[in-house]
């Protein structure tokens, strides 16, 4: 199939710090590769992938040093690149969120367009109303509560290389905490956790110019002063192996309905169990007693951390190989790309993917759940 992903031009691809979307981005686009497919990737100059590039930025937004930029102004020039190529594809798969809706209503039933962020803010639901012709794909099946009527074609799980991630069968005796200092990723439940326990935790995270009072204000007095907190700053792609590969466990104690939350599938696939509130997709990533605990109260998540090592992480391994690695994500989005073809008119596009066998919708599984 000839398949073009169109990313946000925020972070690079993949990001070379703090980045969700364009890293799944990336990891998708490189599996479709691998898998025989022709991709193309309209994304930044400074994308590093296996597919065609079209670069339609000299670099990401948010590491660009220039004072003035306008992100409305970029995605806009992206996505009239892409509409002047569209005939190009079979499938045009945005990442995009909805602003390519009026700009592609005229091929709508080409495209796919995955929702990567929380779905539940006020002015959403009138855009999915009216674009109603543009077919959708959730993160987790949590996620799509707040649109329930959408356009939903699947979910699929995000995946990533099981390659970029080096399994640890031992610890270094610390807890973990990675991702970003806001109030809904709750670094303080994590601090508490480890202070109660009386355990080192390292914390590896990004702090955003939206969230740098609640750092100044309510984080940083909990890490001043206290010996068993270690507060590493922001780190990239290279240095979370050995970081979360170190750990115990990763803490994952947030008060959101967070759409999937990459880091979690990150620390399986270096065999390191993930203790996580019930919120959100936790339920639909954590295997509770396999792959980590979900937990309700603070008292369940302290004693829930005090038991990590109880868990295999040979088999948390294995699961992440199972149902999280980036072939299996791409798999599962080649079938979703074959039924999108199969409702086109016959002699638009041939329906049969000779790399990668389509097979009757009843016997897949798009969102594994164990």
């Amino acid at each position: 199939m000839k398949i073009a992903q169109v990313t946000p031009l925020y972070e690079a691809v993949p990001p070379k710090l703090y980045g969700g979307t364009e890293r799944v981005v990336a990891h998708l686009t490189d599996a479709l590769v691998d898998l025989g497919h022709e991709v193309t990737l309209f994304a930044s100059a400074d994308a590093q992938t296996k597919a065609r590039l079209v670069p339609v930025r000299d670099q990401a937004i948010r590491l660009d040093p220039a004072p003035l930029k306008s992100d409305l102004a970029a995605h806009m020039s992206m996505l009239g690149e892409v509409l002047d190529r569209a005939d190009d594809f079979d499938i045009i798969h945005f990442h995009t969120d909805m602003i390519h809706f009026p700009l592609f209503r005229q091929v709508a039933d080409k495209t796919l367009t995955t929702l990567h962020g929380r779905l539940d803010m006020k002015d959403l639901a009138p855009v999915y109303k009216r674009w109603g012709e543009f077919g959708l794909i959730s993160i987790s099946d949590d996620q799509r509560k707040p649109l329930s009527f959408a356009n939903w074609k699947a979910t699929v799980h995000h995946g990533m290389p099981a390659e970029q991630y080096k399994f640890h069968a031992k610890s270094d005796g610390y807890l973990a905490f990675l991702g970003r200092i806001s109030p809904e990723k709750r670094p303080d439940r994590a601090i508490e956790i480890a202070t109660k326990l009386g355990r080192r935790l390292k914390m590896a995270a990004k702090v955003d110019a939206a969230d740098k009072l609640y750092w100044e204000e309510t984080i940083k007095p909990l890490v001043d002063g206290n010996p068993l907190i270690e507060f590493i700053g922001e780190i990239g792609d290279h240095q979370k192996s050995d970081f979360l590969g170190g750990a115990d466990a990763l803490l994952f104690p947030i008060d959101w309905p967070e759409p999937f939350g990459l880091v979690m599938i990150e620390a399986m696939a270096c065999g390191t169990p993930v203790v996580a509130f019930r919120c959100g997709s936790t339920t639909e990533v954590i295997e509770d007693g396999a792959t980590g605990f979900l937990v309700d109260t603070m008292e369940q998540a302290i004693a829930a951390a005090d038991r990590v090592h109880l868990l295999d992480r040979e088999a948390v391994r294995a699961r992440f190989e199972l149902r999280f690695s980036a072939t299996a994500m791409a798999r599962r989005y080649v079938d979703v790309y074959g039924d999108l073809l199969a409702k086109r008119p016959f002699a638009e596009k041939p329906l049969v993917d000779v790399v990668t066998p389509l097979r009757p919708l009843e016997e897949r599984s798009f969102a594994i759940a164990g």
